[in-house]
């Protein structure tokens, strides 16, 4: 005995074409996210715009002799051959840079901590010394803070009126070879505010308990810096530490302004991207310039790898504990 279908054509049409459950639900999952990439796509446009087409043809121009004026001619690795066995002073902006970030780096997140830890603890007006310390993290960047740091800093400024005044004669330190660098560094030193700001954000996340406990075992101000606050702060370090050592290389604004833009004396302050500025557009060899900046890409992106891989051994992160 057969059984007679009740379902009318209609019906098993719209059956057999209606969309499965996973398609409608891709299909709903798409139409939410439509307008999020409709608000990303002015960044994403600016993205590859201004960064990746633009170093896509620097890297292109790093391998070619270019002028500024004519087309690019292509000379492979010559670019990078001159940098590394036929240039002196690309060597010396190398040393520059690098003594400028091995002291500047430490002296400056070493008082941005222990601001941090002062501000901590007052009770009073904060928010007052928290904008005051942070203040010159605005404005040390900029050229005419730079400028006025060089007359400060030059023979005859402020900075050597007082020296001479306590019997230390030092001269202007601007045109002191063996100085220079170090006004530099102390220009850096000042805008400590910034990474301050992050490590007393961090300070205030430490349990108070961990200091009473500690206290109660006998355990002294350095002993509870050492064995609580250094070991707590650790991610915090390391994340200063990172943005303080790239920034630190990409250096140029101060350098150009107190050395006036030659890196003198005697290429004292000739720093990795003054050199890079001068062999591009002053010299306008461009293709060079680009080779130069590649390397430096390579250089901090190998240097912060190096972080990475150490701080597995000295940052200590709270999740962890039980593993």
């Amino acid at each position: 005995m057969s059984t007679v279908s009740t379902t009318s054509a209609p019906e098993r049409a719209a059956r057999t074409t209606r969309p499965s459950p996973r398609k409608s639900k891709r299909r709903q999952v798409r139409e939410r996210q439509w307008p999020a990439y409709v608000f990303l796509s002015p960044w994403m446009i600016g993205a590859v715009v201004l960064t990746l087409v633009p170093m896509v043809v620097s890297l292109y121009l790093s391998f070619t002799d270019y002028n500024l004026f004519d087309p690019p001619h292509w000379v492979g690795l010559r670019n990078y051959k001159e940098m590394l066995t036929e240039d002196p002073r690309y060597w010396r902006s190398v040393g520059t840079t690098m003594l400028y970030v091995v002291v500047a780096v430490p002296l400056k997140l070493g008082l941005a901590l222990g601001v941090a830890m002062l501000l901590k603890n007052l009770s009073r007006g904060r928010g007052f010394y928290r904008s005051a310390f942070y203040a010159p993290s605005l404005l040390g960047a900029s050229m005419s803070i730079a400028l006025v740091w060089k007359a400060l800093f030059n023979d005859g400024g402020t900075v050597a009126n007082v020296l001479d005044s306590v019997g230390i004669h030092t001269g202007g330190w601007v045109g002191n070879p063996h100085l220079a660098v170090y006004g530099i560094v102390l220009l850096t030193v000042w805008q400590f505010g910034a990474p301050m700001v992050i490590f007393l954000a961090g300070l205030q996340q430490i349990s108070p308990d961990l200091y009473e406990a500690a206290a109660l075992d006998g355990a002294g101000r350095w002993r509870q810096f050492v064995s609580i606050t250094v070991p707590m702060l650790s991610p915090v370090v390391f994340f200063n530490l990172v943005l303080e050592v790239i920034n630190s290389f990409q250096v140029f604004t101060p350098a150009f302004a107190i050395s006036g833009g030659d890196g003198g004396p005697a290429d004292s302050t000739m720093f990795y991207t003054l050199y890079l500025y001068e062999r591009g557009f002053t010299a306008s060899h461009m293709g060079y310039a680009a080779a130069m900046a590649w390397l430096l890409l390579i250089a901090i992106g190998a240097i912060t790898l190096i972080l990475f891989r150490t701080s597995r051994s000295w940052v200590f992160y709270a999740d962890e504990e039980g593993r």
